[in-house]
């Protein structure tokens, strides 16, 4: 017993939360490690995991309607294939279409803003006189990266597959799930690790579920927002909207700000103003609309750690970084709201937390 005197509960406590935070940083270091090290495969199981979340609702209705399990997951890549093929298809065809007028709008607003500037000494005009030369210049570097990125697409293409085919069997054996957790946690804690497994996924769930009829509503908003200023590429920067809703804060400010520069280019200062109009209503109605009411039930985080979040993801990943860190967080703090559920509170209840029953 001496050496309960020794130090203060305070310092006692504090020390103990040090090693706890030594820890987690331990472990977070060599788990980021090794998903580097091993991305080719780990990147193929978190977008599985996150297709999982996303549609597991639709598989589990499915199987509701008495479909084999194996039938239902079928059923369910399928539906995914089709809607990311037919979303793809609307956008390439949408900024296809649009492109060479877009590209004439920055055009003309790269001349207007020579016009204007170049005579006060800037170097606009220097600009504009050699960007042929400058095409030229870096044409063989463009044309040696296309081998780069015929590679880079051949990547994607072997992820998205494998991605497909793991998410395939996620579905199947979702209920398998829970035993198999229980068969390797041990025996005292299996009860724990299911807990924890259950709200870390159903924080992405959540997440995913969320942040899908957000980006759905943001972007027609603004694409209707943009069709009624006749901004050209409409559709196909509403588009842009939507893909860039899954990258909190960031993604929206991007898209937007590609949204009114194309308005600014186009259509001219007082369309442009508009447009901005549009863009920050949308972001606003999200804000204090539809993130509090759509997403009440997943975890809430603050922006400061969404954004650390997002910027830690792009430093290990880059884009696709970007796209798991918050998901990624999100299932993090799941875990540690059961820990804090489960274990926070033992003093108060005298060791019988809630949803440890004993038999």
């Amino acid at each position: 017993m001496p050496s309960t005197v020794l130090l203060p509960e305070s310092a006692r406590r504090l020390a103990a939360w040090c090693v706890v935070v030594l820890l987690i940083s331990g472990v977070g270091a060599v788990a980021i490690w090794l998903c580097v090290t091993f991305k080719p495969a780990v990147t193929p199981v978190l977008l599985a995991i996150l297709g999982t979340a996303l549609l597991g609702p639709l598989h589990r209705r499915l199987v509701a309607m008495k479909l084999n399990r194996s039938l239902a997951a079928a059923l369910t890549c399928v539906a995914v294939v089709a809607v990311v093929g037919g979303a793809g298809y609307i956008v390439v065809n949408a900024l296809v279409d649009s492109g060479d007028q877009i590209l004439a709008s920055l055009r003309q607003a790269a001349k207007d803003l020579t016009k204007h500037f170049g005579a006060a000494g800037t170097s606009l005009d220097d600009l504009a006189k050699n960007a042929r030369s400058l095409i030229g210049k870096f044409g063989a570097t463009a044309a040696s990266g296309v081998i780069t990125g015929l590679s880079v697409v051949g990547e994607l293409i072997a992820t998205a597959v494998l991605a497909l085919l793991l998410m395939f069997f996620f579905l199947r054996d979702s209920n398998r799930v829970a035993g198999g957790l229980r068969s390797l946690a041990p025996h005292a804690t299996g009860e724990t690790v299911e807990a924890m497994a259950r709200r870390a996924f159903g924080a992405v769930e959540g997440f995913m579920r969320g942040t899908t009829v957000i980006a759905f509503i943001d972007a027609v908003c603004i694409t209707v927002g943009l069709l009624i200023l006749r901004v050209p590429g409409a559709v196909g920067l509403g588009a842009l909207v939507f893909v860039g809703a899954y990258i909190p804060y960031l993604g929206a400010f991007i898209s937007g700000a590609v949204a009114v520069l194309v308005a600014l280019a186009d259509r001219g200062w007082v369309i442009g103003l508009w447009a901005l109009g549009v863009v920050l209503a949308v972001q606003v109605l999200e804000g204090h609309v539809l993130q509090p009411v759509i997403q009440s039930r997943t975890v809430q985080m603050h922006p400061a750690v969404v954004i650390l979040a997002i910027t830690a993801g792009a430093s290990v990943a880059g884009i696709l970084g970007m796209l798991l860190a918050v998901p990624l967080t999100a299932a993090a703090f799941g875990v540690l709201s059961e820990l804090r559920r489960r274990y926070g509170h033992n003093d108060d209840a005298s060791g019988s937390g809630p949803g440890l029953p004993h038999s």
